[in-house]
């Protein structure tokens, strides 16, 4: 168990406690999908993957200087005091650092293009008999950030660059400590004092020299909106909530597929935003018809299509999911009405959920730190907790005193083999997203490392979805309410005073 230095899919199955033990070697991601089908490219005459950027279009409003509008969001944050202490300064974005120490001031390209070679063929054999040419070509086009490279994103980038993508951007300005050598497989005795991420740069293109792997030493903080533009998926790991509500406003803005995952020593989450993600699952015809419309809330059928394959009857049926932003689901969403109309369900939610929550809301009004040891902190937690709880309906007999004292003596920590697991997760589902021939997490993972589960929650508020969503928040961009209670970095008597109407109203 390391101290962590505080800066700022469809049911996921049971995690093998035998397999825990040697989840420090964690299996590339094309290793360890076998437990699908062994497929054709998923080519048909009439039905294919939908592209890349098969989304309609969305209404979003146009703005002139996509950094203006991130910095008046940011404004509007801060008005609100729905930031940490050194609030989000927009400055000119930092050059990006190669391999080869010259900067790199332009978002990089895929290095092995959108075509396969002979070589790549060869490569990738094996993923290639599992989703096909085209799933892969679409894996080897992707352009991926990852932000902060501590134990969680040495799995999820390992992963990734072996599944072949097409170029990885690492974001890192903190520099390697010992405490970072406990959990990172990236680092060595060597690179302290250096920077993160250009010291595991280089070990993570040895992996796998077809990505284009990218050190950027600078400050997520420092970037612009448009910053988050240059990629096709954006995965942000071990921040406060604020930033990465920050960052899910300008992913949104630029309608890119966002990520989000921490971990807690024995605890930990995976939040995903597509904003609205299409797929094709291919299976044979059922006796009965499929009928296109909601199937959930968040899902429903778009398309059918039927063909004959080796003499069978395959029917191929796309799908559509939408989402919603980080700052909603981990907030105020309440659980799905299959959740609600069955006590057995809601007796099985993990706690973690709940005290994830209380911890966000506590980082948001206490200037992004941890809960300390002093009882102070502790009633704070211990209200939030027991709040969100009941917020989410569920009994309180399952929230116990042992279990919020675990999850505190946990925060804080890194621990090697729940990285491994959540950091494998969430790199199988952007392989998955990229491909678009399996169903995405919808939309909070939760694992708990007292059970060694990973339950997947649908946590969405009232109201619009997906791109509907985005339009009713960002048109017209108007700030909202001051609320004094959340005003965490002005004195109460500034927070009485601004909250005042004005003399003669």
């Amino acid at each position: 168990m390391e101290t962590q230095d505080q800066s700022a899919a469809p049911s996921t199955q049971q995690t093998n406690p035998d397999e825990i033990q040697h989840s420090q070697v964690n299996p590339p991601v094309h290793e360890n999908n076998t437990h699908q089908q062994d497929a054709q490219p998923l080519a048909a005459p009439n039905m294919s993957i939908p592209p890349e950027d098969s989304m309609p279009g969305n209404g979003l409003p146009t703005f002139p200087n996509p950094d203006d509008t991130f910095a008046t969001l940011q404004q509007t944050v801060l008005n609100n005091a729905f930031a940490n202490s050194s609030g989000l300064m927009m400055r000119p974005m930092e050059p990006m650092m190669g391999l080869n120490g010259s900067g790199v001031s332009e978002a990089p390209h895929p290095a092995n293009g959108n075509s396969l070679s002979a070589d790549d063929i060869a490569l990738y054999d094996r993923q290639l008999r599992l989703w096909g040419m085209e799933a892969q070509q679409k894996i080897q086009s992707a352009n991926i950030v990852l932000i902060t490279m501590k134990a969680l994103a040495n799995e999820i980038a390992k992963n990734l660059v072996l599944a072949g993508i097409g170029s990885l951007t690492v974001v890192d300005d903190q520099v390697v400590t010992e405490a970072d050598l406990g959990a990172q497989f990236f680092l060595t005795e060597e690179d302290i004092g250096q920077n993160r991420a250009q010291a595991a740069a280089s070990r993570i293109q040895k992996l796998n020299p077809r990505v284009r792997v990218i050190a950027d030493s600078g400050s997520i903080m420092t970037k612009g909106a448009s910053f988050f533009r240059d990629f096709d998926i954006v995965i942000a790991t071990d921040l406060s909530p604020t930033l990465l509500a920050f960052i899910n406003t300008a992913t949104r803005l630029h309608n890119r597929q966002f990520y989000a995952a921490g971990t807690y020593g024995l605890y930990g989450y995976i939040f995903c935003d597509l904003i609205e993600h299409d797929y094709v699952l291919q299976r044979e015809k059922p006796n009965v018809p499929t009928s296109l419309g909601p199937e959930t809330r968040t899902r429903s059928i778009i398309k059918v299509e039927n063909q004959k394959e080796g003499g069978k009857s395959i029917e191929k049926v796309q799908k559509r999911e939408l989402y919603s932003t980080w700052d909603l689901a981990s907030d105020t969403s309440i659980l799905p009405p299959e959740y609600l109309k069955s006590k057995r369900r809601l007796k099985a939610v993990t706690p973690a959920l709940s005290c994830l929550r209380a911890l966000w809301a506590f980082q948001q009004l206490n200037g992004d730190r941890f809960p300390g040891h002093n009882q102070q902190d502790l009633q704070a937690f211990t209200r939030s907790a027991t709040h969100n709880h009941q917020l989410l309906s569920l009994p309180s007999e399952t929230l116990r005193s042992e279990f919020l004292r675990s999850f505190l003596q946990n925060v804080g920590c890194e621990i090697a083999p729940v990285t491994a697991i959540l950091g494998g997760q969430l790199a199988q589902d952007v392989i998955n997203v990229r491909g678009q021939r399996q169903q995405p997490i919808q939309n909070m993972v939760v694992f708990d490392g007292d059970k060694m589960e990973a339950e997947m929650y649908p946590l969405h508020p009232e109201g619009a979805l997906g791109r509907a969503q985005l339009e009713a928040t960002t048109s017209p961009m108007v700030a909202a309410p001051l609320d004094p209670a959340q005003m965490f970095q002005l004195d109460p008597a500034a927070a009485a005073a601004m909250a005042m109407p004005p003399t003669g109203v």
